[in-house]
């Protein structure tokens, strides 16, 4: 039988100056920059999208 981790304390984000070593993200600037830079990069996409649904509108009639 496969063994499970004993050890599942594994946390979301970790603060700069906490020395756990189980996390996913870290509270730095770098993280805070890559994440302002996709919300930014999402928007654009979605402001794309709806432009070109309102540029690119599907014909009324089938010819």
């Amino acid at each position: 039988m496969d063994e499970k981790e004993k050890d599942q304390n594994t946390e979301f984000v970790k603060e700069e100056q906490d020395p756990k070593p189980n996390y996913i993200f870290q509270k730095t600037g770098i993280t805070k920059t890559a994440f302002w830079i996709i919300i930014a990069f999402l928007i654009l996409i979605t402001i794309g999208l709806i432009v070109s649904g309102m540029f690119f509108d599907a014909p009324d009639k089938n010819p």
